[in-house]
């Protein structure tokens, strides 16, 4: 199977909340896109199973949030990798697209 998905033309972005779109859905992995404007965020959040999650960056910066207030940068190009246990989150310096993976899927 090959699956074609252009982001940057069906993930949109939304003033009043980040944009979101179901990329791939299987029972391997999940992909979303999420785009946001300036100052949206994705909160710190974790989910209780096992598992891993990597966030790209495909367009803009801001910062990956983590637990007890640790930031590290994020600007087009980076991938953060994580546990899906731990607690991770995105804030949106300027408009900004992340591509998220999650294996297995939630």
């Amino acid at each position: 199977m090959l699956k074609r998905v252009e982001v940057f033309t069906e993930g949109h972005f939304n003033d009043k909340a980040m944009g979101k779109l179901l990329v791939h859905d299987s029972p391997y992995f999940r992909v979303l896109n999420f785009n946001f404007k300036a100052g949206q965020e994705l909160p710190i959040h974790s989910h209780d199973t096992d598992g891993q999650l990597s966030i790209v960056v495909l367009e803009g910066k801001g910062v990956f949030l983590g637990k007890d207030g640790q930031t590290l940068p994020a600007h087009t190009g980076d991938v953060l990798i994580s546990d899906i246990s731990e607690p991770h989150g995105v804030r949106a310096e300027s408009d900004m697209r992340v591509l998220v993976t999650i294996a297995p899927p939630l």
